[in-house]
């Protein structure tokens, strides 16, 4: 099963913190995957500060297809507040969607995405 991996995570990685042996891991083991989303997060900061080389490598990377289904966007924001899940962005429900679509796991260290797996059945790392 191919893992979609988090801006949140990334962004770790970059820094030399979290999960970093873990990552490291999965892109030897050729799993990690990423979207187009998660790339326009993490691409801008790095062009500007002129870091080409990481960028070049992130688009390297396989990218999950996009699909989104506004109507079940709609349905996860209505089950987040259903169950007291205040503030989730609709980004991170895409990503979420993405990441059913594709029969994904996500792996992320945003707290959001670790609150709406049980109510909409999101496979975490």
């Amino acid at each position: 099963m191919s893992i979609l991996v988090d801006s949140s995570v990334w962004i770790d990685y970059f820094r030399g913190t979290g999960r970093a042996d873990t990552l490291d891991l999965l892109i030897e083991e050729n799993l990690v995957v990423v979207n187009d989303l998660i790339l326009a997060e993490l691409l801008p900061p790095l062009l500007v500060r002129k870091n080409d080389k990481v960028a070049a490598l992130l688009r390297r990377i396989t990218r999950q297809t996009m699909n989104i289904q506004w109507d079940e966007i709609i349905t996860f924001q209505t089950l987040c507040l259903k169950n007291g899940i205040n503030g989730v962005g609709i980004p991170d429900l895409i990503i979420a969607q993405n990441t059913l679509q594709g029969q994904l796991k996500l792996m992320t260290n945003n707290k959001h995405f670790h609150q709406l797996s049980q109510p909409i059945g999101l496979e975490l790392l």
